[in-house]
């Protein structure tokens, strides 16, 4: 499939939706699964990798029922893709602030949520104007 035919698909909002609810379950598991392990590994506190994962899985959940919707409900998408810049954000000002002292791998972990959500947050954003030209198309 190449990448036009894949960014035209009728469901691809739905699927970038279906990838983030998977990203965050991924991270949250491991966070909420092995903490004791991944605190030294990383430098961040057991407790700040409990707590996020455990948020991660919630919104993982949100995230995969929002996107078996139909229609798919763009108020909460368009608040999907601002929790995900937001999320972004967060991981860079943890990395920055000094409150944390990650390792190579823990700058690396969040440095690879940051950029992961933002690509979401990007690729949500062509899903929600994509289906916005859609539905004008059709009313036509």
């Amino acid at each position: 499939m190449s990448t036009t035919s894949f960014m035209s698909a009728p469901n691809f909002l739905r699927n970038v939706l279906r990838a983030d609810a998977m990203s965050c379950l991924a991270c949250g598991l491991l966070q909420v699964v092995v903490p004791d392990t991944m605190a030294p590994l990383t430098g961040l506190p057991p407790a700040l990798l409990v707590y996020s994962g455990e948020f991660l899985l919630l919104y993982a959940a949100l995230v995969a029922f929002l996107s078996t919707r139909v229609p798919l409900p763009r108020p909460l998408v368009w608040l999907l893709l601002a929790g995900n810049l937001g999320w972004a954000l967060a991981c860079l000002l943890l990395l920055v602030s000094g409150s944390v002292v990650a390792t190579a791998l823990g700058t690396a972990y969040l440095l690879v949520q940051a950029l992961t959500v933002c690509v979401l947050a990007d690729l949500q954003f062509f899903g929600l104007c994509r289906q916005r030209q859609t539905s004008a198309k059709v009313a036509l």
